[in-house]
């Protein structure tokens, strides 16, 4: 069965906010939540960027909802920080925690003055940070010199288990790579046919484990309220790889998307202001074999979406599947 989880956007709102929308999705009638991880918004309009790993604490503990994470080891977190970090969360919460890896963005990793990666020295990085992380969570000692430096790490406090690291693919190609080392797939909502494709790459591969999907979405009892919602939240997120990699700042997201218009946001965004339409998009995702779908509803206010989809949405779904 496909379970449904609310995605805490730290970008767009206020740690203390998301805390409520989270405890408000659990008596909604949502299975689960999935956080960002960003040091910056995608846009000055978003205006947030709380510290996820802080607030997944608090969540969990307000909560009995299971989390994930999206996060990206190697330039401006330590593998080692990253294992230790899984490691508490997974041992205070145990089988409620799993955490994505990819291999970032600019926008976040540009912070360290490292300079940023090629594409295919980031995804190199993110496979060494992966072994790492996994013979952390062993509890094994841990030195490693090569993309990434480890001397002589432990991570002490453990989880019974060791939870799942999932890999972050928006590409038919990462999808395939993923299937190597990953314990399950998260993607984004993206044309049909691509998403076809990217799932039958992970399990042609021997990809195993859960298939998550994240899927952006605005929704307003009002179709032009839906619709401006989406161009003022997200027409900075419809640039395709490698734009999206490698752009630096929020005011130059916001500088790029200056000519974006309300049809390229649909292109990335599902926006209506009906529900029904809303239901049997998602359903059509669900059928290519997805385990749990992460409802973004890209707007900044959560309530309203979060009533309307647990009372009309989700049942609906769930007698569909």
């Amino acid at each position: 069965m496909t379970s449904f989880a609310l995605h805490a956007s730290h970008e767009q709102v206020h740690p203390a906010a998301l805390l409520s929308a989270v405890q408000h999705a659990e008596q909604a009638g949502f299975d689960a939540a999935m956080s960002s991880d960003h040091i910056a918004p995608w846009s000055e309009r978003q205006g947030q960027s709380a510290f996820a790993w802080a607030w997944l604490g608090a969540a969990m503990q307000a909560t009995s909802l299971p989390f994930g994470v999206v996060n990206a080891p190697g330039q401006r977190y330590h593998p080692a920080i990253i294992a230790q970090a899984i490691g508490t969360l997974a041992a205070m919460f145990p089988g409620r925690f799993w955490a994505a890896l990819g291999t970032g963005e600019a926008s976040n990793e540009h912070i360290t003055g490292g300079g940023w990666p090629r594409k295919e020295v980031r995804t190199a990085r993110l496979r060494e940070c992966v072994d790492i992380i996994r013979a952390l969570l062993r509890g094994e000692e841990v030195s490693h010199d090569g993309l990434v430096t480890v001397d002589r790490a432990r991570v002490w406090t453990l989880p019974p288990e060791p939870p799942p690291l999932v890999g972050a693919a928006v590409s038919v190609e990462t999808a395939r790579w993923c299937a190597e080392w990953a314990d399950g797939l998260i993607t984004i909502n993206q044309p049909r046919e691509k998403l076809r494709r990217i799932v039958e790459a992970y399990r042609e591969a021997g990809g195993r484990g859960r298939l998550h999907l994240q899927i952006h979405l605005s929704w307003a009892p009002e179709e032009e309220a839906a619709e401006a919602m989406a161009f003022d939240q997200w027409r900075s997120n419809v640039f395709p790889p490698p734009a999206c990699w490698d752009i630096d700042t929020p005011e130059v997201f916001d500088a790029a998307s200056a000519h974006v218009t309300l049809d390229a946001v649909r292109e990335a965004v599902l926006i209506s202001s009906d529900l029904d339409r809303h239901t049997v998009a998602i359903a059509s995702l669900i059928e290519l074999g997805f385990d749990e779908v992460a409802l973004h509803h890209v707007g900044k206010e959560q309530d309203a979406f979060i009533d309307a989809f647990g009372d009309k949405v989700l049942p609906q779904l769930r007698t569909a599947a």
